[in-house]
């Protein structure tokens, strides 16, 4: 009996013992950017990767990240994450993409969808109710982030079958009918969210930064979201939350236990510089430097510096390269003198030469930042990492002193790479902004950066052939991603007399045989020229000879009517005298007898 009673306390001592057990947190990332029928969006897989790698670090036990995906690819995602989080604590779904509503139902859309009819959108797409219905099995809490506010691509070409039937702008409000759930959308319902200028959204950056603190409340976090968002776009999108929570605290991540050992800070370090990585930007690499300006991760992060520093030497330099071989071809159609062919022909090459130099530069960048890369993974994994990379970072380890508390988050040395401003500098907007009007083909200048009168006309431009109103006076956040939505040429291709548009590019107008280029740019046929009578110098001087008295003529005609004379009168070289009686006078050429060489004159005939 003793033997029992000891076998029971025991059991019972080691059960009591035993660790709680874990929540399971799950989640689903979705991220559709290459639209077959629509327009190609360039932040949703950015934003789906960032978002994924952050859940992942923040310890999730499934993290299921799919991109670009079809209607069947998205059906399997969806049933395949159905299973994961029936048995879950926490489940989180991220979607970003094309997104519509019709008659009050939100549709994710999938990348092959055409949409020619409102009824179609049942078969291609799928409902957000229906994302709500496969994570209602988790226990705790279920979460649904729509980061998919954008205008409709398919309204101006779905056919509306009946005709009160709605399709409006955004998202439509939702009520989620299960207790603990919440819907996250990128913009207030009937609202558009902005792309911004950046590798991720505004929303996609103030999510990642906020959304896997320790701790933190979900509701707090997406408070915290909200302002960074209103900060970045101005005050024009709104983030906004539909549905309600009970009055417990609810963390996505939650606090490490006591006995967790106090963070070492060259991981805090690394955790900034994969942070700045991730952002992949100018401004973030600088921000860590100011932060952290000396030390392994430092030179890592210098190393990108001059990696993005190269790649804007090699834009430059290739787009310097093709308008001096565009100058080149022009002064040689059009035949300029052979100084000026030469000296574009020079400035081409030259322009040439740079473009390889800045491409090799690049090239070998890039080679020491991959290097660099591999070193640092081998450094933050010591059993496969070299001596050498282990000591550096040991040595960076060993120079870094601990904070004032392992509480200590805040710093006070330059600014938080988590507030980056999600809203680019002016200058950077405005070379944006010149950037995408160049490839809608309204603007031909350079993108140098300035708002000057060829950038506002340019604008002007696309306001007329896109049916906007921007303001042209300054360059927008708005205006950019108007433009960034057209796929494909604005603007109609303008070309010099003489030229005529092929494509995206200038060709000269060759006219056929016998025809001209006329003013209007166009081939006409020459008209034909009147004959003109001709004779011989000669021939016209004897007629003439022929035909005009001679001056003895007037003198002798009073003897024409002597008795031997029959009123006619000839001249040859001896002059002029009447013709005698019983005779004529005839033409004769000077072979024929004729008075004068080379030609002929009037003779005597009698018979």
């Amino acid at each position: 009996m003793n033997f029992f009673c000891r076998f029971f306390f025991i059991a019972a001592l080691l059960l009591v013992c035993q660790p709680a057990s874990a929540e399971k947190r799950v989640a689903l990332v979705l991220g559709n950017s290459n639209y077959k029928h629509a327009a190609m969006l360039l932040n949703p897989v950015n934003d789906a990767a960032a978002v994924a790698a952050t859940l992942k670090g923040a310890g999730f036990d499934i993290v299921d990240s799919r991109l670009d995906l079809s209607a069947a690819d998205m059906r399997r995602a969806l049933r395949d994450f159905a299973d994961q989080a029936r048995d879950s604590d926490l489940a989180v779904v991220y979607y970003a993409g094309h997104g519509i509503e019709i008659d009050g139902t939100n549709y994710l859309i999938p990348t092959d969808a055409t949409l020619q009819r409102d009824t179609d959108i049942y078969d291609e797409a799928f409902s957000l109710d229906r994302v709500l219905l496969m994570i209602e099995p988790a226990r705790q809490l279920r979460l649904v982030i729509v980061d998919a506010c954008r205008n409709n691509p398919f309204a101006e070409t779905m056919k509306r079958t009946v005709s009160s039937r709605t399709v409006s702008r955004g998202l439509a409000r939702i009520e989620p009918t299960t207790t603990n759930t919440l819907v996250a959308f990128a913009a207030k319902a009937g609202l558009t969210a902005l792309d911004g200028n950046s590798k991720n959204s505004p929303y996609a950056t103030a999510l990642i930064k906020h959304i896997a603190t320790p701790g933190l409340d979900v509701r707090r976090a997406f408070g915290f979201i909200r302002d960074d968002v209103l900060q970045a776009t101005g005050n024009r999108q709104e983030p906004y939350v539909y549905g309600s929570l009970g009055g417990a605290d609810i963390a996505l991540v939650p606090v490490p236990a006591a006995s967790t050992p106090t963070a070492n800070p060259q991981s805090e370090i690394r955790r900034d510089f994969e942070l700045a990585l991730q952002v992949g930007n100018e401004d973030a690499m600088n921000a860590f430097l100011a932060q952290h300006p000396d030390g392994f991760y430092a030179s890592l992060a210098k190393l990108q510096l001059a990696k993005i520093a190269a790649e804007k030497t090699r834009v430059a330099a290739t787009e310097r390269a093709r308008l001096a071989e565009q100058e080149r071809a022009r002064l040689a159609v059009e035949g300029a003198q052979r100084r000026d062919q030469e000296k574009a022909a020079a400035d081409a090459k030259a322009a040439e030469e740079r473009r390889v130099a800045a491409e090799k530069t690049k090239q070998a960048v890039q080679e020491q930042v991959a290097e660099a890369e591999r070193q640092r993974i081998a450094a933050n994994t010591p059993a496969a990492g070299t001596p050498e990379i282990i000591k550096m970072a040991a040595a960076d380890a060993s120079a870094d002193e601990p904070a004032a508390g392992p509480a200590a988050i805040e710093r006070t040395q330059g600014p938080s790479l988590a507030s980056l401003n999600a809203e680019p500098p002016p200058a950077q907007l405005v070379k944006s902004v010149q950037t995408e009007l160049r490839r809608v083909g309204c603007l031909t200048a350079a993108a140098d950066g300035e708002w000057n009168t060829a950038s506002q006309r340019s604008l002007t431009l696309f306001n007329k052939h896109a049916g906007t109103k921007f303001n042209v006076k300054l360059a927008s956040l708005d205006a950019l991603d108007a433009i960034k939505l057209k796929s494909t040429r604005v603007c109609p291709l303008i070309c010099e007399h003489g030229f005529r548009p092929d494509g995206d590019n200038c060709s000269k107008i060759v006219c056929a045989e016998g025809s001209f280029l006329n003013e209007d740019n166009e081939c006409e046929k020459r008209r034909a020229k009147r004959p003109i009578a001709r004779r011989e110098p000669v021939e016209r001087s004897h007629r003439a000879a022929r035909e005009r008295p001679r001056p003895e003529a007037s003198a002798l005609q009073s003897h024409a009517s002597g008795s031997h004379a029959s009123g006619q009168i000839v001249c040859d070289r001896g002059g002029c005298r009447p013709v005698e009686r019983g005779c004529h006078v005839e033409w004769r050429t000077f072979a024929q007898g004729g008075p004068y060489e080379g030609g002929g004159g009037n003779v005597q005939i009698c018979r």
